[in-house]
């Protein structure tokens, strides 16, 4: 009877078992919280009919994953929040801060950041205005997410959509202490960044060591942004200011179809500002973005886009870069390692950039830079007063490594399209590029020396070769038109070649001849064909 009532009853229990282990876990309790001008602070805050009046209860408030913070819409509160520790902290359950009602709230913060998220995550913050006093929110980010935790954890998911901040050092800023990882699964969307004193949004973290790399922070995606009027700090002599967007110590990063014009301005520091740019990071994609008027008060950068010091596996495409101070399209290390390596620059476009410094160009490579591969973009500097050069290669630090460029429609009118230092075709490489003067002289300076003619350049320098052939190009592009004013579209449609372009067909096929792939479409979006055009856009069908 014994071993029958066991036959029976085993296989009962393992049944109760495997329900119990296959049971979901029932959902967090999710609470609402409101906070209204007309609220009770002594009020539980479930309704609009029971809001918190101030943002002091909410700071001083514990919420737990799921739980939501709505202002009303409309209003505006003085004040700031902080979630630190205690708060939020789940992923799949984040903490939301949004408004209720018409409209977008506003948090005028005062001494300090709007919204602080220290130590924690599992957060999303929407659809509010966060204004900071100027110089009294000198110190601190309008949003500012910020780890010094030593225990190796990267604090995953902050989302930031609708927001617009101004009034403090950087309108949005992600950092990491000395010893400290930082954050994953960041979104920055549809914001804007505007008259903050350093930057409009920028990231750091751990200094970089080249031996043995990490990132603070992984997976940071930036889209549909717009970052404008950060003028730069006057009094700051040591370090950058002025940027747009910046991604310092980042793993795998994304900046696409976002805009930063008008910044740097005040900006006089030794180095920076750029209104797109990354430096110590590795697998950052800034594609699809538009950098224009861009300055710098001192004699450095001021220019559009830049993979600087330590940058690795990354690529900018589809973008396009006008008016800057300073160079459409930088990569440059003065670090003296190879940490500044396998990075791509294909299908943009520079129009007029280095206006206010000569001593950069539309595409300026310089320093430390490895195994860089530049193809398939455009280049125009008109003649209008100054002289920069459409593209610039410069040989100091370690100097340019295994550098190719290829398939580049480079066009000038009265100034060099090429000025470079002495590199050996090792060292650096240009073969199936397109080099017009539209305007004034054909010229390209190399190693010191003039050369008015591609043929005389190609034998003196081996640049431009096929092997035993002969490559490169001088001929009229046939652009659709001579007008390149407009609207950021009408620029880059202006720069499209005609159907009888010379250019049309004639690209160096990268996949065949070189194993590159160079993409499936063109600046426009069109599909390429074949071996596609020499340039940044194909011809229209």
């Amino acid at each position: 009877m014994l071993v029958l009532a066991l036959a029976v009853f085993l296989p009962m229990l393992a049944h109760v078992l495997e329900l119990r282990s296959n049971r979901v876990a029932a959902p967090p309790m999710i609470n609402t919280y409101h906070v209204s001008p007309t609220g009770d602070d002594s009020l539980d805050g479930s309704s609009p009919a029971t809001a918190w009046r101030s943002l002091d209860k909410a700071a001083a408030f514990a919420f737990k994953p799921g739980d939501k913070l709505l202002l009303e819409g409309g209003a505006h509160f003085r004040g700031s929040l902080t979630f630190g520790p205690g708060d939020a902290g789940d992923a799949a359950n984040p903490v939301v801060v949004d408004t209720y009602g018409a409209g977008r709230a506003t948090i005028e913060a005062a001494g300090g950041a709007g919204i602080r998220v220290h130590n924690t995550a599992g957060v999303e913050i929407r659809d509010l205005v966060i204004v900071g006093g100027g110089a009294d929110n000198k110190t601190t980010g309008g949003i500012e997410l910020y780890s010094d935790l030593t225990d190796g954890r990267k604090l995953d998911h902050v989302d930031i959509s609708g927001v617009e901040v101004s009034g403090f050092k950087n309108g949005i800023q992600i950092g990491a202490g000395p010893n400290s990882t930082g954050f994953r699964g960041v979104r920055i969307r549809a914001a804007n960044l505007h008259g903050n004193t350093e930057n409009g949004l920028i990231s750091f973290g751990p200094r970089f060591d080249a031996a043995a790399p990490r990132y603070a922070h992984e997976d940071v995606v930036v889209s549909d942004v717009e970052v404008h009027h950060n003028a730069g700090d006057p009094t700051n002599h040591f370090s950058h200011t002025g940027s747009g967007i910046a991604l310092g110590s980042v793993r795998g990063g994304r900046i696409e179809r976002s805009s930063a014009h008008d910044n740097g301005r005040s900006a006089a520091a030794p180095e920076g500002p750029v209104g797109i740019w990354t430096w110590d990071s590795t697998a950052v994609v800034m594609e699809r973005n538009v950098s224009f008027r861009n300055h710098t008060a001192g004699q450095k950068d001021g220019g559009g886009f830049d993979m600087d010091q330590n940058v690795s596996s990354s690529v900018l495409q589809y973008n396009l870069s006008y008016d800057n101070d300073g160079a459409g399209y930088l990569l440059y290390s003065g670090q003296l390692n190879a940490a500044h390596t396998g990075n791509i620059v294909r299908f943009n476009i520079s129009i007029n950039d280095a206006r206010k410094l000569p001593e950069y160009a539309g595409i300026h490579l310089a320093g430390s830079v490895n195994n860089a591969e530049v193809y398939h973009n455009t280049v125009v500097m008109e003649a209008e007063g100054w002289a920069p050069a459409a593209i610039r290669l410069q040989n100091f630090f370690r100097g340019l490594s295994n550098v190719v460029l290829r398939n580049n429609l480079i066009v000038s009118g009265g100034t060099n399209l090429v000025i470079a230092d002495d590199f050996s075709t090792a060292d650096v490489l240009l073969q199936g590029n397109n080099f017009f003067a539209e305007s004034g002289t054909w010229a390209v300076s190399w190693a010191g020396a003039s050369y008015a003619n591609m043929g005389d350049w190609r034998a003196a320098t081996g640049q431009e070769r096929l092997g035993a052939k002969v490559g490169g190009s001088s001929a009229d592009p046939r652009f659709v038109t001579a007008d390149r004013s407009g609207s950021p579209a009408q620029r880059a449609q202006a720069l499209t070649p005609r159907r009888d372009s010379p250019l049309a067909g004639h690209a160096l096929n990268l996949r065949s001849r070189f194993n590159v792939d160079p993409g499936p479409v063109d600046f426009l979006g069109r599909p390429l064909v074949g071996a596609g055009t020499v340039g940044a856009i194909q011809p229209a069908a």
